[in-house]
């Protein structure tokens, strides 16, 4: 499995048979094999997530496929791609040709996806994520925090090949909440539990914040699957 850091929370996975682009907005996308099949995700439709250029990549390939939130307009679509294209709400398992995807909510706008293929499973949490913010009440955050744990709830001991989990320094002290969380999901004192490789995104740029985190977890269990992103286009082979 070979995964491509686009920006932002923009990734490439890359499998045997199989590909998956999810929440692109901006960056270069790496040439695509045309005989595998493209799965395109969005997982909701703010700007930063979503962008109706990926329709074009569809121009040359009638093996692609667009996995969209149902807060993403109907009409952005093109006319010619709407059969090629399913839009889901939270708690909708959807499955093509061997692909299987299912949306969990979100504690903003869409959904995150729960995806599995050719034996791999992955996890991209567009933006549930523990948004806590100075700037709320305490009553607000509080309800943000309950409902973040009570959403990501049914990821509690899936074991994945990769996550993709927001770390946002907007959120300055909480940046790590939502990531932190995560991981008590599973038992990481366990090489075969919870996810193999995580990838910070949502971090505008500013991938200085990953090692931020890992300076300040210096004896967590898992620290070593944390995959330390320095520049957009950057592969990984897992």
């Amino acid at each position: 499995m070979k995964i491509t850091y686009i920006a932002h929370s923009g990734f490439l996975v890359e499998l045997a048979h199989t590909l998956f682009l999810f929440d692109y907005y901006q960056g270069e996308i790496p040439a695509l094999p045309p005989e595998k099949p493209l799965y395109v995700f969005a997982s909701h439709r703010h700007p930063d997530h979503f962008n109706p250029e990926i329709f074009g990549l569809a121009r040359d390939r009638e093996n692609s496929f667009f996995v969209l939130s149902h807060d993403i307009w109907r009409s952005r679509v093109p006319e010619e791609l709407r059969e090629r294209t399913a839009h889901l709400k939270a708690g909708t398992r959807w499955q093509r040709d061997g692909v299987e995807a299912d949306t969990l909510r979100s504690t903003d706008e869409g959904v995150a996806f729960l995806v599995r293929a050719e034996g791999k499973a992955f996890y991209h949490a567009g933006d549930l994520n523990d948004w806590r913010w100075d700037g709320e009440s305490e009553n607000w955050n509080r309800g943000m925090a309950e409902k973040f744990r009570r959403y990501i709830e049914p990821l509690r001991e899936v074991d994945l090949d990769a996550a993709f989990v927001p770390l946002d320094p907007r959120q300055e002290e909480h940046y790590a909440l939502g990531l932190d969380y995560f991981l008590t999901l599973a038992d990481y004192r366990d090489p075969k539990r919870g996810a193999k490789k995580i990838f910070p995104m949502h971090c505008w740029d500013e991938y200085g914040i990953i090692d931020r985190w890992l300076s300040e977890h210096p004896d967590f269990p898992g620290r070593e699957r944390i995959v330390k992103i320095n520049v957009r286009g950057e592969s990984f082979t897992l």
